[in-house]
């Protein structure tokens, strides 16, 4: 059947924590500047639009952010 390793495609060695910057890390990814928040953005714009190439350029955009 199937076997699951959990290992990191590239390893890491964390040496010390630094809480800075996980929160800067963390910010960008679900704050409200995110890539998160952009990409929502962009997919959820795609239903008002009339046209049918501006909905399908906010998908390619919010699928690619």
């Amino acid at each position: 059947m199937w076997t699951y390793d959990k290992v990191l495609e590239y390893p890491i060695n964390i040496r010390e924590t630094n809480t800075e910057l996980a929160k800067n890390i963390i910010s960008q990814y679900g704050g409200p500047d995110g890539e998160l928040a952009a990409s929502l953005r962009y997919l959820s714009q795609k239903f008002s639009m009339p046209d049918q190439k501006a909905k399908a350029i906010l998908n390619d955009i919010g699928t690619e952010e």
